[in-house]
């Protein structure tokens, strides 16, 4: 939904001070007489009439007994005096973003339908702030640098290249997940569904990932799928929301083995880690925990496919295509996490096995 604010050119609007200033003058009295009729200080009524204080219903009643017009004139010139100041800030706030608005890949960001497409500036600092949910760029670095919510959000982007892309990536996740619902998450279940999502992983059949994300949900988990953006090379990322687990993922690679060993990767976060880790994999932060990130990484191998299978492999090279598999239906995993393996390590030379690297089109899938 697109935001017009920038459109907003209100007529000027009057303190409603200066009415009174106008009518006392037609009236014949005085600033002091009439404090004095309504019983309110002197400097106040001065106030008031200057603009620089607000009528008050308590003063709107006053009022109405002295100068013969109702309570209510009072208040909703006030009233619309007040909204009128507020949207004349909201429009500096605005041109006061500009500079931040070209930090953030807009265009990208709208040609997948996360933003309004637009070339105006002030249009785009508008749906930005109506994006992340913020009055205006001050309250979106409190919120991702300064960490002024440590309990929605557990790590400063301060220090992160193109900390903007990063945070509208996260951003259209959190979009994404509100849209999911799921039961409370259950550890114990989400480990039973281990040795089902790695059956999957094994077969790879065309809709893995609907069937994927229907196992996490019955654990209480939600998983999206958020294409990348320019400048933030985010494999995946996962972090609470609330009391539920969210995992995020690009498909940045467009390749099975990699796709998998990040998915379990994550999971190994959620069982390991708890609700104050947040990881973002491929991105360097202030936050990140290289132990906690290299326990991930531990866990996948065991669930994709360990160190001992590799080493029963290894001592089968060299490898073809029905070795490849064979070891892969004995080990309940696919023919590319072996092969993947091996091509990461340099073991075996990338011309070897390359055709059980399958594209994961997550396009279709999600």
């Amino acid at each position: 939904m697109s935001i017009q604010t920038n459109e907003y050119a209100p007529q000027s609007i009057s303190h409603p001070g200066l009415s009174l200033a106008e009518k006392l003058e037609e009236m014949g009295m005085g600033v002091k007489e009439f404090s004095v009729r309504v019983n309110k200080p002197e400097k106040t009524i001065i106030a008031v009439t200057k603009g620089k204080s607000s009528i008050t219903p308590d003063m709107a009643v006053k009022f109405e007994d002295v100068l013969n017009i109702p309570a209510s004139f009072w208040l909703k010139r006030q009233h619309r005096y007040d909204e009128y100041m507020a949207r004349v800030k909201k429009e500096e706030s605005i041109l006061q973003a500009i500079d931040w608005v070209k930090k953030f890949p807009y265009a990208k960001m709208a040609s997948m339908g996360w933003v309004p497409a637009t070339r105006k500036a002030k249009e785009k600092a508008a749906n930005l702030f109506n994006f992340f949910k913020v009055s205006d760029h001050h309250a979106w670095e409190s919120y991702y640098y300064n960490q002024e919510l440590k309990v929605s959000f557990r790590i400063s982007l301060a220090h992160t290249n193109e900390a903007m892309a990063v945070a509208a990536w996260l951003r259209q996740g959190e979009l994404q997940a509100e849209k999911l619902s799921v039961p409370d998450y259950d550890a114990g279940k989400l480990k039973k569904s281990l040795s089902h999502i790695k059956s999957i992983m094994a077969s790879h059949p065309e809709n893995f990932f609907q069937e994927l994300c229907e196992v996490c949900k019955d654990a209480g988990v939600k998983v999206v799928y958020t294409p990348c953006l320019p400048k933030a090379p985010i494999h995946g990322c996962t972090r609470w929301i609330g009391d539920t687990p969210l995992i995020q993922l690009s498909a940045r690679y467009n390749a099975n083995d990699k796709f998998w060993f990040t998915l379990f990767h994550e999971i190994g976060h959620i069982l390991l880690h708890g609700k104050k880790y947040i990881s973002i994999e491929n991105i360097n932060y202030s936050d990140q925990d290289i132990e906690k990130e290299e326990e991930a990484d531990r866990f996948a191998v065991e669930h994709t496919f360990s160190e001992k299978e590799e080493e029963e492999v290894l001592n089968s090279i060299p490898l073809n295509p029905d070795k490849l598999r064979f070891f892969a239906k004995k080990f309940n995993t696919h023919p590319a996490m072996i092969i993947g393996r091996f091509h990461h390590k340099r073991l075996v030379p990338y011309s070897i096995g390359r055709e059980f690297i399958e594209p994961v089109n997550l396009h279709n899938n999600s």
